[in-house]
């Protein structure tokens, strides 16, 4: 009988030394920099290598597939069917407000400070830890088992949509990168972009506004440039408005004649944004009161009013909610105006079987018809997928988690998506613990040492256990 916590407490050191090197690279996704050689940009291709490499010094069979996805193997060369552990060596944009270097680890207080900390390089490195543990002990699998990496899950998935094109699909297996108990099911995920023109009227005059970083975080940092008002009435108004609304806090500036503002809220993950303050939809709010012309009126009511503080969409009539999937989700993450380029407002949906995209841009795109704008569903849209709580992959996991932590186990659905639902009888599995703080698409993104320690144990059994399940 293997003491899975007792093997993983006996690589922490050895496992912290890799991780720290592992977060140390910047490793989002950049297309302006993107080159035959790396296609997703220099910082996903760099972390790739660098989990390969690892691998390659450990004595694994490895394979880098166009640098933008690759996999580790262990198990038995003959067997027709394998399990997969899908994570993601990409991060988020660092965004402001740092207080360390989102790109060297951190160790203090029981926490490993820096972006990807959590999602998904700690959990990913894990997972290896575990390949690692299972050969050190030659323990016997029926199946093989791959770890396999994607450069880009933060976006399109272009990695391991290529890994499917060129591989055979896994039997099953999970994901490590989401929470404990387990994930088995996830909302569908869709994008719906709302356009117009760049105009302004007579009077007040929107000359600029952003916000946002990506489609899937709230966005933390709104910033306007305004002309055509008066700088003492604004800034009387503006602190105003912020004693009214303490979630948020800004500033305001006189430049010639023009008046700069920003607003900072609070950026978390896309998938929850009830939890967060987002710093573009508030500045529309603000700004919104003022006799602005032009498609900048309705850009700034229909995201100031229509689109704010309203995580369930119902001011845009696409509320919805299904009793085992649970509610749909809205987040507006990036928001850009400005007269040359004109209206760009980016919608990220999570949204439960019920419900479809084509509806849910209709919804958009009919809501406000005085202004005239357009919807369009863009970016990488993604169907609900669900797992029944009784297959063997599910049940098999939750009594691994309930046996080595002693914690309630149960089943359940996310809006967030996760590499799990590429595969028919796959989940997401570890590694947040349901009593630790999420800090996902934060600043100052960290996860708990100890967490991440005994994932690598629940992982090992995991691996042994779905790789020996009965055919």
């Amino acid at each position: 009988m293997v003491d899975w916590q007792l093997k993983a407490k006996e690589e922490e050191s050895a496992y912290l030394a890799d991780l720290a090197d592992y977060l140390a690279i910047p490793s989002v996704r950049d297309d302006s920099k993107a080159t035959k050689e790396a296609p997703l940009g220099p910082g996903p291709k760099a972390a790739l290598e660098h989990i390969l490499s690892l691998a390659d010094r450990d004595g694994f069979v490895t394979k880098n597939i166009d640098n933008v996805v690759g996999y580790i193997e262990i198990g038995p060369k003959d067997s027709e069917e394998y399990v997969a552990l899908l994570a993601h060596v990409d991060v988020m944009p660092a965004g402001e407000g740092w207080n360390t270097d989102p790109f060297t680890a951190v160790i203090e207080d029981g926490k490993v400070i820096a972006r990807g900390a959590s999602d998904d390089k700690g959990p990913g490195l894990a997972a290896y830890y575990a390949f690692k543990m299972i050969r050190d002990m030659n323990l016997p699998l029926k199946r093989r088992v791959r770890l396999i990496f994607g450069t880009d899950e933060e976006n399109d998935w272009t990695g391991m949509t290529r890994y499917f094109e060129v591989e055979p699909a896994p039997a099953f297996g999970f994901s490590p990168d989401a929470e404990y108990p387990i994930i088995n099911g996830e909302k569908g995920n869709v994008q719906v972009n709302v356009t117009s023109e760049g105009t302004n009227g007579d009077k007040a005059q929107l000359l600029n506004f952003e916000s946002g970083l990506r489609t899937n975080m709230v966005p933390g940092v709104a910033r306007a440039t305004v002309a055509g008002l008066t700088f003492d009435q604004v800034d009387d108004d503006f602190s105003n408005y912020l004693a009214d609304h303490p979630q948020v806090s800004g500033k305001v500036a006189e430049d010639g004649d023009e008046i700069q503002l920003e607003v900072i809220g609070k950026q978390v993950h896309g998938s929850l944004p009830e939890t967060g303050e987002n710093a573009g939809t508030y500045l529309a709010n603000f700004l919104d009161r003022y006799e602005f012309g032009g498609s900048a009126a309705g850009f700034l009511t229909y995201l100031g009013t229509w689109s704010h503080d309203d995580p369930t969409g119902r001011q845009l009539g696409v509320a919805y909610k299904d009793e085992v999937m649970g509610a749909l989700s809205m987040n507006v993450g990036i928001i850009r105006f400005d007269e040359e380029n004109g209206v760009f407002i980016n919608y990220n949906f999570r949204y439960p079987k019920g419900i479809t995209p084509d509806f849910i841009r209709e919804q958009l795109a009919k809501a406000m018809p005085e202004w005239r704008h357009k919807a369009e569903i863009g970016g990488h849209a993604q169907v609900p997928h669900y797992v029944s709580p009784k297959d063997p992959v599910v049940k098999t996991l939750l009594n691994i988690y309930h046996d080595q932590t002693g914690l309630k186990a149960y089943d359940q659905v996310i809006g967030g998506g996760t590499y799990g639902r590429l595969m028919e009888r796959g989940v997401a599995f570890g590694a947040l613990f349901p009593d630790s703080p999420e800090t996902m698409h934060q600043v100052n993104e960290f996860a708990l040492v100890d967490d991440l320690v005994r994932s690598m144990g629940i992982y090992g059994q995991a691996i042994v256990e779905l790789a020996n399940l009965p055919e």
